[in-house]
Parts: structure tokens; sequence; C-alpha cells
């Protein structure tokens, strides 16, 4: 920790000196720095702390290189945000780790899953049953599919159908819940095996129908991660090339979006006009959501105090519509089209620095229960939990995950196959 607030000092003098590329470089190598310490503490790939730490500063240090046009000085407030969201999840699971242990993955116990294969191929047959009804009814009601759609790039932001399409993005739990039955079941049922497996392929083509990126990476990667959660040990180099697949898949799908290279480099104002997409689009969805966050900080007029937060209540219950109050109110941004923002934009909306520091304990305290819990799990949607938690701290950098009502939604899911699993006679 001493290291990384060094390197954080270091980083913010640069960037007041506007030596952005050395605030940006001091950065990125903290995060690495950061990652490796846990990784090699616990031999797990998928340590949550060392997650959180890599992709989080990570994120910040790519921000501090200043790319673009778009990207101003950070306030001294929105350092100590930053700042204050990582040392408070350190220290929150530190500080447990002090008191119940350190978690070693190393050491994981051993436990009998035999008999929960049945509800894991119920989750999967269900879900895909579900979710492909959903997405007829919405075509059908709409009148197209967007990848069928042409010069139309944002075909995907308008369909769907309110409540409903919650049901239909539920599908990409499927080929998570399909790693997960192999784990278990061992091939030992051919008919079985190849059933799971349609259901996986259907599941993945929802995604790529609809031309949503975020789906059909957060599929793959929640897939990824079950895997790797099922084996003992996994090569830090893995993770690095799953990482590289997961940008393969989100320019492809670009292309398949009619997002062309000129009106991308429009919206990004790069201070390179000669830069690659492939590089410019993921440095943009990284590093502009901690200049929107700089926004808020420097715009906002007053706080919410929790009602931005519990949208996701709002949101699934209804309220929303009968008192819309309950959820209007501005986004902070650097630009209309860029509208991704950070984990913690909304509890600095609700409720300041201090509710960035409260929900940043919060999380590095489930951080750490998950992974106690998963040492000795005896149910395997456990694992596709912490693989739900861990990717949502991968994507720290991108969106409020915890008042996405979508975000809830697959937890609600997931429960009800972590139920089924737990008949381990049901039929």
């Amino acid at each position: 920790m001493g290291i990384y607030l060094i390197c954080y000092l270091s980083a913010y003098l640069f960037a007041r000196a506007e030596y952005y590329w050395l605030s940006g470089l001091v950065l990125l190598g903290a995060a690495l720095w950061l990652y490796w310490l846990d990784y090699r503490n616990s031999g797990n790939a998928l340590h949550l702390r060392a997650l959180f730490g890599l992709f989080w500063v990570g994120g910040e240090g790519l921000s501090c290189l200043k790319l673009s046009q778009l990207q101003k000085p950070w306030s001294g407030e929105t350092w100590c945000c930053f700042l204050v969201a990582y040392l408070c999840f350190w220290l929150s699971f530190e500080w447990l780790s002090q008191q119940w242990g350190r978690v070693d993955r190393r050491t994981r116990e051993s436990r009998n899953l035999q008999g929960t294969e049945n509800g894991l191929y119920a989750g999967v047959l269900g879900i895909t049953g579900i979710a492909s009804i959903a997405f007829l009814i919405e075509a059908l009601y709409l009148g197209y599919v967007p990848l069928f759609t042409v010069g139309v790039p944002h075909a995907y932001s308008y369909f769907h159908i309110t409540g409903l399409h919650y049901f239909t993005v539920s599908c990409v739990l499927v080929p998570s819940l399909a790693v997960l039955y192999f784990y278990v079941e061992r091939g030992r049922d051919s008919m079985r095996a190849a059933i799971v497996l349609l259901c996986s392929v259907v599941s993945l083509l929802i995604p790529i129908l609809c031309v949503s990126r975020f789906q059909l990476i957060f599929a793959v990667l929640l897939a990824v991660f079950s895997g790797i959660l099922t084996r003992k040990q996994v090569h830090v180099l893995l993770l690095a090339g799953g990482a590289f697949g997961m940008v393969l898949l989100y320019v492809l799908l670009t292309v398949a979006r009619a997002h062309d290279v000129s009106y991308l480099n429009g919206i990004f104002e790069m201070k390179r006009a000669n830069m690659p997409i492939f590089i410019t689009q993921p440095y943009m969805y990284i590093a502009n959501n901690y200049d929107n966050f700089n926004c808020l900080v420097n715009e906002l007029p007053s706080h919410t105090f929790g009602l931005r937060m519990l949208f996701p209540l709002w949101a699934l219950t209804g309220l929303k519509f009968l008192l819309p109050q309950l959820v209007n109110f501005p986004i902070f941004v650097t630009k209309t089209e860029l509208t991704t923002l950070t984990l913690f934009y909304d509890a600095y909306y609700d409720f300041g620095i201090l509710g960035v520091g409260v929900f940043a304990l919060l999380l590095g305290a489930v951080a750490y229960a998950l992974m106690r819990e998963v040492s000795k799990i005896q149910n395997p949607v456990g694992y596709l939990i912490y693989a739900q938690f861990a990717a949502y701290l991968l994507l720290s950098f991108f969106s409020t995950w915890f008042s996405n009502p979508t975000t809830w939604f697959y937890f609600i899911v997931t429960a009800a196959v972590y139920v089924l699993c737990g008949r381990r006679r049901w039929r």
C-alpha cells in the first residue's frame, strides 16, 4: 500500500505539472504491482482485490494519459475520490483478512458436487427458453432485428420492451451455467451434453442478433471466469489472453453496429487524429468515464441522498413510472454520446466523497466474504455468483453496476438456479 500511495502522489504531481504521460504510466505501473502482489500471495488469478486494483487503478492511469481533447485536468476532489475508492476497498478487505484469516486459492477445500447437475441442466433449459421467447416477442412487436438493419448505429438502443428485456438479456448466464454443468456432470450423458451445447449457442446468438457488444462480451466473460474458478491453478497469461479476446469481440461488434471510423473519431476527438480505431475506441470507453466523474464533481448542484443508488428498486417495482421524480436526475458527462460511467458515480451523486468511501468499504467486505466462501463451496452456482462480482470489479471503470436493475435481475435469476442446485435429488 505504501508503494501505491507514493505512486498516486507522484501521478497527481505529474498531472498538475501537465506531464500526463508520466502521470498515466506511474499509475499503470502501480496497478500491475497491486495485481501481482495479491496474485503472488494467493495463487488466484481472479483474486477480487487484485482485479479491482488492476482495472480501477489501471483505468485511472489510462485516463491520466489525456489522449483526447475532451479530457480536462481533474479537480482535487476528483483525485481524492479515486484514492478513497481504492484505499477503502483495500482497507476493508485487509482488515477482514487480519480478523478472519487470509484466503488462499491453493488450499481450496474439495467438495462433492454430484447431484447438482440436475439443477444446472434445468437452469440452462429454463433460461434459454424464456430468453428466446422474450427475444422473439420483442422482434415481432418492434418489427425488426438489430443485426439486419442497415446504417442504423443505435438500432439496439431502441430494441427493448420495458420489463420484458430483462428476460431477453438473461441469456448471458447460460454459457457459464453450461461450463459449470460440464464441470459437475463430466460428460456422462451425451444427449444432455448436446442439448446444453445447443442452448449455449442459442444464448450467444441472441446478443449477436441484438448487436449488443456488452451482452456478448459479458456472456463470454462469465463463462471464462466460471471455467477458471473450477480449476485449481490458472496462469495469469491465460487471463491476459482472455482480455485480448474481449477487445477483439468488442471491435468486431462495433463494425456490425454501423459505427464507422469517421463517426467515432468525430465523437472521441483524439489529439492524434491518425490513431487506429481499435486503440481509440477501447481507450475512450475506459478513460473518458473518469472524466465523466470529474464532470459530476464539478457540476453537481446537490446530492440525491440515496435515490440514485436505489434506482433498481424504483425500476424493478415499477415505481419509476408512478413517481418519475424518483429517477429524473441529469447526467453529467463530457459529451452527450459518451454516457458510460464508473462504479462510484452514483455513490458520489448521492453522498459525495463520503458515499464513495462507504460504498468501497462495503464492496471490500463483500469481496472478502465471497473469496472466503468460494474456497469451501458446496453449490457450483456459487462460482457464477463469484464470477459476476469479479466481472463488475473488472469493469469498475465502465458503469454503476450495483445501481443498475439488470445487475440485480441477474443475481435474482442466479439465486433461483442456486436453489434448484441445492435440491440435489431434484429430478
